[in-house]
This record gives structure tokens, C-alpha cells and sequence, in this order.
């Protein structure tokens, strides 16, 4: 019979393994991004993927700190995200689609 500890810890197997594959998908978007708000929104996106192993680690170890750090860590990438669109927006360069419809 599986135990619940081979569940959770095989789930647990399988979470960071999908969340090392979004790691590196979306660290290809921050590379090859076509415009700055993609690049901004991947960024993003690795603040949550950073959330999402940090959650995983705290099941896998038991230790509730971690989410105590992961929750600050959604705070500041929030933050995070709020300045990046105020500086794109401020630039008023939103990407190629922005400069079509101006011409």
C-alpha cells in the first residue's frame, strides 16, 4: 500500500520538476523578449516560479518559515512589477505594437 509520505513526496518530485521547466521557459522569455513588457511580465512570472519552489521545499521539509518567505517574497515582487509598469508607461514605449499605431 503507498503510504501518504510516497505521495506527497513523489508530487513533490513532480511539482519542481514542472517548475524547473517554467524556470527555463521563462527565463528564455527574458532573453528573447520582443519588446520591454514582455520582458517585464517574465520577470514577474519568475517571482512566481521562485514562489512556487519555495512553497514546494516548505511541504518537502516540513518547515512553515518558508512560506512566511514566500508570501513576502509575492509582496515585493508585486511591488516589483507596479514600478516596472509605472517606468514603462512613463516611457511611453510599450512596444512594436505602440509604435505602429503612433506612425
Amino acid at each position: 500500500m503507498i503510504t501518504p509520505a510516497a505521495i506527497v513526496s513523489t508530487a513533490a518530485f513532480a511539482a519542481l520538476g514542472i517548475l524547473c521547466v517554467a524556470l527555463l521557459i521563462t527565463v528564455w522569455r527574458v532573453v528573447v523578449g520582443p519588446s520591454l513588457p514582455d520582458r517585464i511580465l517574465a520577470l514577474d512570472m519568475l517571482t512566481g516560479i521562485a514562489i512556487g519552489f519555495i512553497a514546494v521545499v516548505a511541504v518537502r521539509t516540513g518547515f512553515s518559515l518558508y512560506i512566511d518567505i514566500a508570501i513576502a517574497l509575492g509582496l515585493v515582487g508585486f511591488l516589483a512589477t507596479v514600478a516596472f509598469a509605472r517606468f514603462v508607461l512613463s516611457r511611453g514605449d510599450a512596444g512594436p505594437e505602440t509604435r505602429k499605431r503612433s506612425e
